[in-house]
């Protein structure tokens, strides 16, 4: 894709915890493509890693790169192909593009085809800069219920609304959840939108418990204080990707229970209870980013007011402190999601 003249201002990771405002060259909009003009990102734990370690999982910072994929924006130019009505929309960003010719996109896989290339992850440049040029179809309209203080959201609640979508209907059903962070909260609003009898979830950080009671939780459960019921749910998510609550989560189902995963593991899963999946016929479901609907879904809970968004929202920066904003998501244990408004030039 060729450049065009002119350029937006970005924040650029160069190595861990040296981001630096800069200038980068805009990109050209092609057949069957739109330009988003960012207005808000909200950080994600790959942000974090990237930032502070320079690397997360097996994907390392090689060249600078901008950071930043949960994002939202307005259409401000569109490709040949392109409906000319769609100039002046706003729009959340699916930031994981994928080749549309492969088998796994032909058969509605594409978040797990390995053709797949994600705003954000290195070296391909993120949302935290101007404006960015992707398909059409990934720059899905938002409603005016949706506020802007808010909007970047959508894309972890796409996550949530995936991984309700991947066990099936939860009309009924008793759910466990273990972590109590950000895509914990969005699956605990996510079921009891959907009509979950009874929500039970856990975390270490009683703030985020707090959280969660306030979010409409049954019940909140202190890991390491409050043993999580065993064989007592019908449905599992583990969203802390942590070896022991992937366990308990296992644990904590009954015959013919479902265990999501939907965190990401750090490292191996040494004693997960296979003899449990064995004798109760578990199914085991992995969840990885969104697939089809997921982003319908999850605009549709934001906007009619089911899942609030804007209780997860602890902290707004301007672009030119992302840096500081950042740092906060590390080391500050009150946050939960940090929204970055390119459009600001001060502090919020």
């Amino acid at each position: 894709m060729a450049v065009i003249s002119g350029n937006d201002e970005a924040a650029v990771l160069h190595g861990p915890r040296d981001l630096r405002i800069e200038r980068i060259d805009r990109m050209q909009v092609g057949d069957g493509q739109v330009r988003v003009e960012i207005h808000g990102v909200s950080l994600c734990g790959s942000d974090l890693h990237y930032y502070a370690d320079g690397r997360n999982g097996s994907n390392s910072l090689t060249q600078p790169t901008v950071l930043g994929h949960e994002g939202f924006g307005v259409i401000t130019e569109v490709g040949k192909g392109v409906a000319q009505d769609r100039i002046g929309q706003r729009v959340a960003i699916e930031p994981a593009i994928p080749n549309g010719s492969t088998p796994l996109t032909l058969s509605g896989h594409y978040n797990v085809c390995p053709s797949v290339v994600c705003f954000g992850s290195p070296p391909n440049h993120g949302l935290l800069r101007g404006s960015v040029v992707l398909a059409a179809e990934f720059a899905h309209r938002l409603p005016d219920s949706i506020e802007d203080g808010v909007a970047a959201l959508i894309e972890p609640l796409a996550v949530a609304a995936w991984a309700a979508a991947r066990v099936g209907p939860v009309l009924g059903k008793r759910i466990a959840i273990t972590g109590a962070g950000p895509i914990g909260l969005l699956v605990l609003q996510t079921v009891i939108a959907l009509g979950a009898s009874e929500t039970t979830i856990t975390d270490v950080a009683p703030a985020r418990l707090e959280v969660a009671a306030a979010l409409g939780a049954t019940t909140t459960l202190r890991s390491g204080e409050d043993a999580l019921p065993e064989a007592a749910f019908d449905i599992a998510f583990d969203c802390s990707g942590h070896p022991g609550a992937i366990a308990d989560a296992a644990r904590s189902l009954g015959p013919a229970g479902i265990l999501a995963l939907v965190g990401v593991p750090g490292r191996a899963v040494a004693e997960f209870p296979i003899g449990a999946v064995q004798r109760w016929e578990l199914d085991i479901r992995g969840c990885f980013r969104y697939g089809p609907s997921a982003f319908a879904d999850a605009i549709a809970l934001a906007g009619s007011g089911r899942v609030n968004l804007a209780a997860l929202v602890t902290s707004t920066y301007p672009l030119a402190e992302s840096a500081a904003a950042l740092e906060a998501a590390l080391t500050d244990p009150t946050q939960l999601k940090i929204v970055i408004d390119t459009t600001s030039q001060g502090p919020q």
